[in-house]
């Protein structure tokens, strides 16, 4: 991203000055807009992993998630067998959680039975209309919207979803632009 060097820089407060790599994340990809399957899936996985960890942790290990994961490729992962979560309970360079890897695991399952496939299912719930929060107080942690895709995807088998984890993939995927309102990012975000 090309960020304007003639006036002060503001950023939402929350991926902070001391890791290049998390404003970089900050920046250039959250609340941008991301769509396909395997993408969108991706980032379901990585959420509920993120779950009760900080998000510099995952983003950190996003590319062992990667590798891990064959690439968040939704019908490969949909195919695991116990050898695999074996496999990837025994890597090191993932968070290793067993609930959290048959949840993946299970995820792709229910993904490749989705009618029209789970970009578009999620996408349904997009609100690129919604206010800018003026603050980072003013960012909610689970909306109507989250509550229902939540509810939507647990009715199609999907764990690890609640509406806090559905709200936070909403935000990092573009459904909503959460920079606050005078944030940089927020200015340069493509709608």
């Amino acid at each position: 991203m090309s960020l304007p060097t003639s006036e002060p820089i503001i950023r939402c407060p929350w991926p902070g000055l001391a890791d290049p790599m998390y404003q970089a994340y900050h920046d250039d990809e959250w609340g941008r807009p991301v769509k396909g399957d395997d993408a969108v899936y991706e980032r379901v996985v990585l959420e509920a992993f993120q779950s009760g960890l900080s998000w510099l942790t995952i983003l950190r290990k996003r590319e062992n998630f990667r590798a891990a994961f064959d690439h968040f490729s939704i019908p490969k992962v949909a195919a695991y067998t116990d050898d695999d979560v074996t496999r990837l309970l025994a890597d090191a360079g993932i968070v290793r959680n067993r609930a959290k890897i048959e949840a993946a695991i299970g995820n792709a399952q229910a993904a490749l039975d989705l009618p029209g496939g789970l970009s578009e299912l999620v996408w349904r719930y997009a609100d690129p209309d919604a206010p800018a929060p003026p603050t980072p107080a003013d960012v909610p942690a689970a909306t109507p919207a989250s509550k229902a895709l939540a509810k939507e995807l647990k009715s199609h088998g999907f764990r690890f979803v609640g509406p806090t984890t559905a709200y936070a993939l909403m935000q990092a995927i573009g459904l909503v632009n959460d920079h606050i309102e005078d944030c940089v990012a927020r200015r340069l975000t493509p709608r």
